[in-house]
């Protein structure tokens, strides 16, 4: 579905925004693309998306080079979340819906109402104005938006900005019921929880590099340091002690009276990235 080989991308003389990054997505694939900004996240995505233009190296989608790609074609291919909510302001939820979907042949648009509906957007601001929304409302009308045409490929950057807990679990299942159709999905975000329950594959960038490419499972795994804690009572007093995993095989190689917890300490996508990375997110 994409391909990229040694892209490169520079915003004038000595600002080299991306490092000759290879990766590709499959078919069917939920993609991460991950890491703090100013790493160039946003960069690749616009190029990919054929926003931003004079990149170096090859991009390939849908098994044409985005250059010779026929742009009415591509577009009505993809649909494009943005960090932002690009929303006519004064018109209503809608409103907004209707006019994008003027751009796309009848046959390939869903009805906005029921996308609404998915998206758990409150009926009774279906037509008012977006000025009136807040935050995680706007982001239901631009995940809407970015739906509606029922693209291919699918560009979220940021997916799950501006919404509350319960939002981001209802995005998140949005999203992989996208996958289960058969859609692609590249995610562009810093939030590394959502990388972890989302993302089949994930590519951490940092200052414009791809540090590490993998599974999260893999990834946290080969960064673990296998060992366990064991919370315990003995003799009346609460006690931790940390083993290597390995000595489980054999049994709780000290003596107790009763068990309270047992932890791995496998490290979380975030702490992994800061290994690769040297530093965090923010």
């Amino acid at each position: 579905m994409i391909e990229v080989k040694d892209l490169t991308f520079s915003y004038g003389k000595d600002k080299e925004a991306l490092h000759s990054l290879n990766f590709t997505v499959e078919d069917g694939e939920i993609f991460g693309f991950l890491g703090p900004n100013g790493s160039g996240k946003s960069t690749t995505q616009k190029i990919l998306t054929g926003i931003l233009k004079g990149h170096g190296g090859m991009v390939s989608l849908f098994g044409e080079d985005i250059n010779g790609i026929h742009k009415q074609d591509f577009f009505r291919r993809i649909g494009v979340l943005f960090e932002f909510p690009y929303l006519y302001a004064n018109l209503s939820a809608l409103d907004n819906l209707h006019y994008f979907a003027s751009f796309y042949p009848k046959e390939q648009l869903r009805d906005a109402e029921e996308l609404l509906e998915q998206l758990e957007f409150k009926r009774d601001f279906l037509r008012k104005p977006v000025s009136s929304y807040s935050k995680g409302m706007r982001q239901r009308v631009s995940m809407a938006r970015a739906l509606i045409s029922s693209p291919k490929l699918l560009f979220l950057d940021e997916p799950t900005s501006g919404l509350d807990p319960a939002g981001a679990v209802l995005f998140r299942r949005i999203i992989e019921n996208e996958r289960q159709k058969g859609t692609t999905v590249f995610v562009t975000t810093h939030n590394m929880f959502d990388a972890d329950l989302l993302c089949d594959r994930v590519a951490f960038i940092s200052n414009g590099n791809i540090v590490a490419l993998d599974t999260p499972g893999n990834l946290k795994e080969q960064n673990s340091s296998h060992s366990i804690v064991v919370d315990y009572l003995y003799q009346g007093r609460r006690e931790e002690r940390t083993i290597e995993a390995p000595k489980l095989k054999e049994g709780i190689p000290f003596v107790y009276d009763e068990l309270i917890s047992v932890h791995s300490q496998e490290p979380t996508l975030e702490d992994v990235f800061i290994r690769y990375a040297g530093r965090g997110l923010s």
